[in-house]
Order: C-alpha cells, then structure tokens, then sequence
C-alpha cells in the first residue's frame, strides 16, 4: 500500500497528465480557431467584393443597394465563422444561434420604424418610382428629388423649403411624377364671346 507522500505523487503526476492533455487539446482547438477565423474573413472579403461587382452588371442597379447587400452578406459570413469559433472551444453554438434570434426579435420590435424605413428605402430604391432630379408629389409632400437614402428622402419644393421625408410614408401613398414621362399635357380654360370669332381664336391658339 503507497504512503501518502507516494499517494501524493500520483495525484500530482495525475493532474499534470490531465493539465497536458487539456492544453493539447484547447492547443489544436485554438489553432483551428485561428485558421477558421483567417480563412472566414478572406472568403467574407470575396463574397462582399464579388456581390458588389456582380450586382454592378445589373443595368440601372442603384448604387447604395450594391454598397448595402454586399455589406449583409460579408457580416452574415463573419457573423457565421465566429459561431463556428465558439463551436470549437466547445461553447453550445445552438444557444448562441437562440440568442442572436430573440436579440434580434426584441431589436426589430424596437425599431420597428426604423425597418419599415430601411424596407421602404430599399424598394424606392429598386423599384424606381422616382429618381433624382425629378418632380413628384407624394400625399402633402411635393417637390424635386435631390437624396434617395435607405432611411429618408430628401426633396426641395418650389419655394426652396428643404423636407426631409421618411421612405415608408413615400412608399404607402401614391406618387405623381411629373418629371418621367417627358411631355405633359395641360388643361387650360379660355372664354371666348358670342360676338368673338371662334375659328379665329382656334386658329389663334395653334399657331
């Protein structure tokens, strides 16, 4: 039967094994964080970088919207190799996937606004009811388009008063645009007397 400093001995070597084998392990671990963390912001370089460019060969495809998409994507992949880190270090991924979902629900419900702005933005931006330059009339809202963004519009009226114009009160109301089609009829009412000569005054006004 071992003494206790023999007992003692083999408790220690014991722990160092176990010590040894740990550091081995969490040794590889950290070593296949690294590489995936390397290897995971190269790829959401390219994807960003390849959906910025692709997007660009769409004819008429809004700028802020290459520059936005691009951006989702390349976060969406970090987002996704950090969650793979954890995973390595023998973090539960799933709950952390539970939490990012119900963060992100209690953060939509905030802003609820705010979304409804960016979703507006985007359409307006896709769809094209209106571009800058042009003269719309929103609703109350009327003038000439100088900012399309992804939260607000900005516009000038005639009179040179600046509004600031947020996209989902621009996207749930019909536009008139006044600008789009070029040519433009307008009604005007003339009155001409009974003592008046009419197919004068005709010829008069298509001269």
């Amino acid at each position: 039967m071992p003494t206790d400093p023999q007992s003692a001995l083999i408790t220690i070597q014991a722990g160092l094994a176990q010590l040894s084998t740990l550091i081995v392990s969490y040794s590889f671990s950290a070593i296949g964080a690294v590489i995936l963390l390397v290897v995971g912001y190269l790829v959401a370089g390219l994807a960003e970088r390849s959906i910025y460019a692709g997007l660009g060969h769409i004819h008429g495809f809004d700028e802020t919207l290459r520059h936005f998409f691009s951006q989702v994507v390349r976060y969406a992949i970090l987002i996704l190799v950090v969650i793979m880190v954890l995973g390595q270090f023998g973090v539960q991924t799933a709950s952390i996937i539970a939490a990012i979902g119900a963060a992100g629900l209690a953060i939509g419900l905030a802003l609820q606004g705010t979304l409804q702005n960016i979703a507006a933005g985007i359409m307006l931006l896709a769809l094209r009811p209106f571009r800058i330059g042009e003269n719309v009339e929103v609703g109350a809202i009327a003038g000439t388009v100088e900012e399309i963004g992804l939260f607000a519009t900005k516009l000038r009226t005639a009179e040179g008063v600046y509004i600031l114009a947020p996209n989902s009160t621009l996207w749930n109301q019909p536009v008139r645009n006044f600008t789009r089609n070029g040519v433009r009829r307008t009604d005007v009412t003339l009155s001409i007397g009974s003592w008046n000569d009419i197919d004068r005054g005709q010829k008069t006004l298509l001269a």
